[in-house]
């Protein structure tokens, strides 16, 4: 129970973002085409949510993930629908402008 509420609640290790991102991670922005275009993080490829699961081939193997999105709902969901498809090194960033600030 203990571990469903820190899970649920981002309580668990602490994510150096910006070190994943000096090793190569790749950020991918679920949110839609419109959002990404209103603002996004530069180098992140957007792959709408309800597209994920059939365009997870344009997505490289063997570099770390950031998902992300407005809130980090979606990109919660993304995080899980990557681990299933075989990726290994996946992270829930949240919402976008939140994780801009943390890879600074």
């Amino acid at each position: 129970m203990i571990q469903v509420l820190k899970k649920l609640f981002g309580l668990g290790p602490k994510i150096d973002y910006k070190e994943l991102v000096e090793r190569g991670a790749q950020i991918i922005d679920v949110r839609t085409k419109g959002e990404f275009q209103q603002g996004h993080i530069k180098g992140s490829i957007n792959i709408p949510l309800q597209n994920l699961r059939n365009n997870v081939s344009k997505i490289k193997k063997g570099k770390p993930l950031i998902t992300c999105c407005a809130s980090g709902s979606r990109s919660a969901s993304a995080r899980n629908i990557l681990k299933v498809s075989g990726f290994n090194e996946v992270h829930n960033g949240g919402g976008w402008m939140r994780l801009q600030n943390k890879i600074r």
